[in-house]
């Protein structure tokens, strides 16, 4: 029994995800790649985009896509798939519904500064091989995107979203907020969800839905990125659906300004990815609760060390398989972590 004990034990603290380097400053997408976002095709295809270019505030910037086929060891050469002759580019995500068509959300920089922007979409028939002409999703000023839809118990669909507001590139205005689109297919009506507002402010928020109607959200903190600051992943709830949210309340994770993950896995438990520093973008650790997201005392070390781990996107693949996309190296890499629920 204590041999069986400690194999179990050693089996355990082995447990490490499968890490591979994907695209560099080698790819001819620029050397900017950031942030990627990854989904799971019905297929079993990994589609992923970013947006690539000069740099975050170039001019030129455009949605990439790269497809690995399933049981594929490779993925295919960047396609541009989304450009604006006379705007700027941001955040692309990559999203299949439920009737297959795999739809594409990206942020539009009408000015110098990312509180200008507006959100476009593309939609494809066949799984990204070719798509439709873009169109506005949302026209209000300061509206961007970051993270994936869910798809309700109502069979609604709940688009994360953002106004970000402010001058200064390099700190959001306290009344930044998380917001949302709720979208029923069967209407084809678009309305306008609630709105997550905290003391500092708060962006890029990702939901899950933990019972019918009943929605918690982690969400990227406000401010800026002195070393005296100190903030947290806010967190509020929903009871309808999306429509209204509690007041942003700090969690127990630190939060470096910087993007977060939450997504609900095929057993029900949550996983969170963020990083684990107050200050720094390293390291970056995977979560799980399985308590409807009320502790994640189980962790996981995807990515450490004197560099940056940043935006993260994770998906799970029908077999179980989680895979967990995020940008390095000063923001000229993007990589990408395998792991399963077991691992942890």
């Amino acid at each position: 029994m204590r041999v069986l004990l400690l194999l179990s034990l050693a089996a355990a603290a082995s447990a490490q995800p499968l890490t591979e380097r994907l695209f560099g400053p080698e790819t001819p997408t620029g050397p900017y790649k950031h942030p990627a976002s990854l989904c799971v095709l019905d297929n079993g295809d990994l589609f992923l985009v970013w947006y690539g270019g000069e740099g975050e505030y170039a001019s030129s910037t455009a949605i990439w896509s790269s497809v690995r086929k399933r049981g594929a060891g490779s993925w295919s050469a960047p396609r541009k798939i989304a450009q604006d002759p006379l705007r700027a580019l941001g955040n692309g995500v990559a999203w299949q519904a439920p009737d297959g068509r795999l739809w594409l959300f990206y942020v539009v920089r009408f000015g110098e500064r990312w509180s200008c922007s507006r959100v476009a979409v593309k939609i494809s028939e066949d799984r990204g091989a070719t798509w439709s002409d873009s169109t506005m999703l949302v026209l209000d000023e300061g509206w961007m995107v970051r993270g994936k839809p869910i798809v309700l118990s109502s069979g609604e669909w709940l688009v994360p979203l953002y106004h970000e507001t402010g001058e200064d590139r390099e700190r959001v205005g306290p009344d930044t907020a998380s917001v949302f689109l709720i979208h029923d297919p069967r209407s084809g009506s678009w309305k306008k969800g609630g709105r997550i507002r905290s003391r500092n402010g708060n962006l890029q928020p990702a939901p899950v839905e933990i019972a019918p109607s009943h929605l918690i959200a982690f969400c990227r903190r406000g401010g800026g990125y002195e070393r005296g600051e100190r903030g947290y992943i806010v967190r509020a709830e929903s009871r309808d659906g999306g429509r209204s949210w509690s007041e942003g309340a700090d969690s127990e994770f630190p939060n470096p300004n910087s993007a977060i993950e939450l997504i609900k896995l095929s057993s029900g438990a949550l996983l969170l990815v963020y990083n684990d520093s107050m200050h720094e973008r390293t390291p970056l650790i995977a979560a799980l609760s399985n308590d409807g997201g009320k502790t994640f005392p189980r962790r996981l070390t995807l990515a450490s060390g004197n560099n940056s781990f940043a935006y993260p996107s994770a998906a799970q693949a029908a077999d179980g398989a989680i895979h967990a996309v995020y940008t390095s190296d000063n923001r000229q890499v993007i990589r990408m972590a395998t792991f399963r629920e077991e691992d942890f």
